[in-house]
């Protein structure tokens, strides 16, 4: 199997060397193409007006392309120039942070792997529930046997998994829990502090209310423990509201 290994916490993160180390143990060929510096919550940016540039990292033991440029960049490129062939399967992560609910729209992991179930490519997205893991050989090793063990052939087409692992060791026994995403969304606030020049500045912070997180859903999951998993699409229409919209606003006769 060819896999196209990325992610959106640049190609030193911690998560992405974890995955690159188990996937040449277990025999498959592991082409990287991941930005140069971290790209946490880029969505689906695109590069249209300036050059990209990719450089060559080359380590004991690891080999890859860094691409100055966003997650969907990388994914672009790749695909459509540099690599040989096209890849079996795309794998973005391991992300350092949760990637659930609302967080799908925001985040470059999941945008690298929807970047890559649109060119027609099986597509999984891996994170974690740590914004500062150290060690994640264990995340890792798991995600390639579920890969291994996974029947890839029957997904369908534009389908996107988004795979989280809780905070801390893997749960007893390490069994998946396929949920959907939260509805809840972010409760946001803005810190605001000074330069040396007295000028103001601003950081984001935010999180998920507890209280409004549905029982069974990838958040609720992720805080008990759990490993969730859930399938994604991106058909943004609103088919529940499609015939009430039509009985709204007034139709063109042809």
């Amino acid at each position: 199997m060819d896999i196209l290994l990325t992610n959106d916490d640049g190609i030193n993160a911690v998560g992405l060397r974890a995955l690159y180390d188990v996937f040449r143990d277990a025999g498959y060929t592991v082409h990287v193409v991941a930005p140069v510096t971290e790209q946490s919550a880029v969505g689906h940016a695109i590069t249209l007006f300036s050059p990209l540039r990719v450089v060559e990292v080359r380590e004991v033991g690891f080999e890859g392309l860094g691409v100055v440029g966003t997650p969907a960049d990388c994914v672009k490129l790749a695909v459509h120039h540099l690599l040989p062939r096209r890849p079996d399967l795309l794998v973005s992560g391991i992300n350092a942070g949760a990637n659930v609910g609302v967080d799908v729209l925001y985040s470059g992991t999941v945008s690298a792997a929807t970047e890559g179930a649109l060119a027609g490519i099986h597509a999984l997205a891996v994170s974690v529930d740590d914004f500062r893991p150290v060690d994640l050989a264990a995340q890792a090793a798991w995600t390639v046997r579920f890969i291994a063990d996974f029947p890839w052939s029957s997904v369908p087409p534009l389908t996107v998994f988004n795979l989280n692992f809780p905070a801390g060791s893997l749960p007893e026994p390490a069994r998946v829990h396929v949920c959907p995403q939260t509805s809840a969304t972010y409760r946001d606030w803005y810190i605001e502090r000074a330069d040396p020049r007295g000028r103001p500045y601003y950081w984001l912070g935010g999180v998920i209310p507890e209280e409004l997180v549905q029982p069974g859903t990838d958040r609720a999951l992720l805080s008990q423990g759990c490993i969730t998993l859930t399938p994604l699409t991106f058909d943004l229409t609103h088919w529940a509201f499609m015939n009430v919209l039509r009985d709204t606003v007034p139709q063109p006769e042809f």
